[in-house]
Formats: C-alpha cells, sequence, structure tokens
C-alpha cells in the first residue's frame, strides 16, 4: 500500500490542510442558517449547541490525528476501519465517504446557481451548475497543488469575512459604532425576551444534529494526509490550529448574532451576515455577502470532490472497487476517479432539480447519517488501533503523534457520535436520515459479503505475488 501511494504527488503544505479543513466547515451553515439556530435554541442555547459540537469535533479530530500520522493515505478513516475494525466496516465507511461528498457536490452547484440569479435572474440555473462545474473539475484535474491553491484561497475570502463581521458587529452591540435609529442591544437580547434558554434543553438536543453536521469537512485532514509533504508535522498542526480557530469563529460569530437580534426575530432573517452589514452603511453590503456566501459554498464542493475521488482511488488500491478508478495520470491526479465522482455528483444534481421532495432528499439523508457514522468510526478505529500497534510490538513512545488521555478521549467521542446518530429516531424532523442510511449500510454489507469480498481477496492474492 506504501508503493502505491507513492503514485499520488506529496504536494500539501501545512498552510493547505489547514484551509482545507476550514474549507470543508465553514459554509452556507454559518453564514445562512445560524440565524435558524438562534430562533430554535435561544442565545444561550445556540452557543451551547455549538460548545457540545465543537467539543465532539475536537475529540474526533484528536483520534484522527494519531492515525493519520502513523498511517497517512489516501482512503483515511476508510483505510484505518480496514485495518482496525474490519473490512466490511472499511468497506461501508468508504462508501458512505465517498457518497456523503459525492451528494454534496451536487447539493452545491446547486445552492451557487440559486445564488447568481441575484445577479443574472434571466439565466438558467443548469447553466450556472455546468459553468462552475466544469471549472471545480479542471481545478481538481490539473493538479492536487491547483487544488489546494483554490481552497486556500477560497478559506482565506471567508475567514477574513468572518473576522470583520464579529469586529464590526461587536462595536454595533456596544455602542462603539452607531446605526442610526437604533440602541446599542448590548446585552439586552441575553437577558430579556425568555432569557438565556427560552425554548428549554429539548431545544438545544434538537439543533444539535443540525451542528454537528455544520462541523463536518473538518476530516479532510485525514484524506489530505496522504498527500502531504510532511504528515508528522502537518497533520498535529492542522488539526489544533483549525479546531481552535474554528470554536473561536463559531463562538464569536454566535455570541454576536444572538446579542443583536432577539432570537424571537432570528430564524427570519435570510442572512444575518447581511443584515449586520446593511445596517452598519456598508455600500453593497447584500451583494458583498452574496459573493462571500458563494465562495463559501465552491469551497466545500471544491473540497468534496477532492475527497471523494481521493477515496475512490484508495479503495481501487484495495480491490474493493475497478482498478481503473486507481490510475493515475502524468501529474498524480486520479482523473478516472475524478470523473466518476463528477458524473455522480451531477447525478445527484439533477435530482435535486426534477425530484426535489423524494430521491434528492433521501440521498441528502444518507449523507447527513454517513456524516456522523464516519465520525463514530474514526474514534473506534483509533480505539482498536493503538492496541493492534501494541499487540504487534509497536511502543507508545514511538508514535509521533499520539490522541491524549487514551482511551479516555476515543470513548468519550464514540459515545458522543453514536448518541448523535441514535437521537436521530426522537426527531420526527431527522428521522428519513435513517430510514435511508440504515438500509443503505445493510445493502453494502450484503453487496460485500455475497459480491465484493471475494473480488478483494482475489486481488489481494494478485497483488502479493506481484510483491513476491
Amino acid at each position: 500500500m506504501f508503493q502505491q501511494e507513492q503514485g499520488l504527488k506529496k504536494e500539501l503544505k501545512s498552510r493547505h490542510l489547514f484551509m482545507i479543513a476550514l474549507g470543508g466547515i465553514i459554509g452556507t451553515g454559518l453564514f445562512m442558517g445560524s440565524g435558524l439556530t438562534i430562533s430554535e435554541a435561544g442565545p444561550g442555547g445556540a452557543i451551547v449547541a455549538y460548545l457540545v459540537g465543537g467539543l465532539v469535533m475536537y475529540l474526533t479530530m484528536l483520534c484522527l490525528g494519531e492515525l493519520a500520522v502513523r498511517l497517512p493515505d489516501a482512503g483515511s478513516y476508510q483505510t484505518y476501519a480496514t485495518k482496525y475494525v474490519s473490512p466490511s466496516t472499511g468497506y461501508v465507511v468508504g462508501w458512505m465517504s465517498w457518497l456523503n461528498w459525492s451528494v454534496t457536490i451536487g447539493l452545491e452547484l446547486i445552492t451557487v446557481s440559486m445564488l447568481m440569479k441575484r445577479w443574472f435572474p434571466d439565466v438558467s440555473t443548469w447553466i450556472w451548475c455546468v459553468v462552475f462545474g466544469v471549472l471545480l473539475f479542471a481545478v481538481n484535474a490539473l493538479s492536487t497543488k491547483s487544488f489546494a491553491e483554490v481552497e486556500f484561497w477560497f478559506a482565506s475570502i471567508k475567514v477574513v469575512t468572518i473576522v470583520v463581521f464579529i469586529i464590526l458587529g461587536a462595536a454595533v452591540m456596544f455602542g462603539i459604532v452607531s446605526v442610526e435609529g437604533t440602541k446599542a442591544p448590548m446585552l439586552t437580547n441575553f437577558t430579556d425576551h425568555g432569557g438565556l434558554f427560552p425554548n428549554g434543553i429539548l431545544a438545544i438536543i434538537v439543533t444539535m444534529v443540525a451542528v454537528n453536521f455544520s462541523f463536518q469537512g473538518s476530516e479532510l485532514v485525514g484524506i489530505a494526509a496522504g498527500e502531504s509533504e510532511d504528515p508528522a508535522k502537518a497533520v498535529p498542526k492542522a488539526i489544533n490550529n483549525t479546531v481552535w480557530r474554528i470554536l473561536v469563529f463559531y463562538i464569536l460569530s454566535m455570541f454576536v448574532l444572538a446579542g443583536l437580534f432577539p432570537w424571537e426575530k432570528a430564524g427570519i432573517v435570510d442572512s444575518p451576515f447581511v443584515v449586520v452589514f446593511d445596517n452598519i452603511g456598508i455600500p453593497y453590503a447584500a451583494d458583498i455577502m452574496n459573493f462571500v456566501i458563494i465562495t463559501a459554498v465552491l469551497s466545500v464542493a471544491n473540497s468534496g470532490l477532492y475527497a471523494t475521488s481521493r477515496m475512490m482511488y484508495s479503495m481501487a488500491q484495495k480491490g474493493m472497487v475497478s482498478p481503473a478508478l486507481g490510475k493515475l495520470n502524468k501529474k498524480g491526479v486520479p482523473l478516472n476517479a475524478l470523473i466518476f465522482s463528477m458524473i455522480f455528483g451531477c447525478l445527484s444534481l439533477l435530482c435535486g432539480i426534477f425530484a426535489e421532495d423524494t430521491v434528492y432528499l433521501w440521498l441528502l439523508s444518507i449523507a447527513g447519517f454517513g456524516a456522523v457514522f464516519i465520525w463514530a468510526s474514526i474514534a473506534l478505529s483509533n480505539l482498536l488501533g493503538r492496541k493492534k500497534y501494541i499487540q504487534e510490538g509497536g511502543k507508545v513512545e514511538d508514535l509521533k503523534y499520539k490522541t491524549p488521555l487514551y482511551p479516555l478521549v476515543p470513548i468519550v467521542a464514540l459515545v458522543l457520535n453514536v448518541a448523535v446518530m441514535v437521537s436521530l429516531a426522537f426527531i420526527p424532523e431527522q428521522r428519513i436520515a435513517l430510514y435511508c442510511g440504515i438500509p443503505f449500510m445493510i445493502i453494502c454489507l450484503i453487496y460485500y459479503h455475497f459480491s465484493a469480498k471475494n473480488k478483494i481477496e482475489k486481488f489481494e492474492l494478485e497483488e502479493n505475488k506481484k510483491i513476491s
């Protein structure tokens, strides 16, 4: 496997890994959906929900860090689940991850096309989907470095926007910057209107599912580690920097938003970021934020296309899918896997256009369920992987990166992620994720045991013969 991975170009630097993780997390969930979270959980409840969601993310990333440094691989958590849990689990994790990001590509392209209507109302939706789809494909097909550079600048735009928002929003909140016709709210929106938790603890639990999903994307660090110049240094640095900065961005943003809007009105605001900039009097505020949100959406789609292609490449290297998907072009890009992932992303896009209330909803639900399932698999892989490493004669002190407080951290991460999946059963609007996700997993397991398993074992025998 190590020899096969050498085909991938080791072009990703530490700054690339850092921004790839940021780019996968900061998206429309923060820019567009934050007001809805506040309206459902209240000002204090929204902050608590993001704190807990951030804790789950941090614990999971600590687990991923040890695995990615010890075994940097383009398949990341799929490879770890195969090696340390079971081959069938790894097979399911791989397809869950691939489907999760492939569906996301279609969703993000639809979102971009709708946002473009602000400036070009007469242009058909499908035209923008094609334009941006071809652009993203070209960026990823050119080289790994081109993908990383584009992602770096996409993420940079988002980060700068959030920092400016926090500074200006806080200035308005505490009266440092005055807005004509309004009085500085100070902390009144936290103390009045029912207090910090107007809808109770249950409302926090309900929003926790959406909040947890909004943090998905940080695990892309593991996939990118397979193409990093120095995983031992880059991965831990990217994980630590990403986690605390994401928490600062999210928590401070939620604090400012909750302080500027009464929680009852926050949900009816299309984008609270736009309203804040508009109220301050920044010219063309709505257009500026429209551009920022477009870059945010394209950033997620860009990361998603990268993740799906590398997952298919890694699975092809293990005989789990067609060997054709494991071929690299001269620049070290798995072009066939890229094309395959892009085609499916476009198919899910068509489902979103022609079957918005049925097929697309099902695919999206599977993706959401799969995201939490992947995080749980990372924690379990770390828990079992350390034990197997020691059993095989490895020494903990020789690990270049260790999950702290082992085995407590992976156990808590596993329990919290499983709790999120179980909570879906008690939320009527979210049950569709279980209705679709569990059958999909069962189908994957059945196919693995009755078809894929024999093919994989045959592939491994042939590879071992070549090596010997």
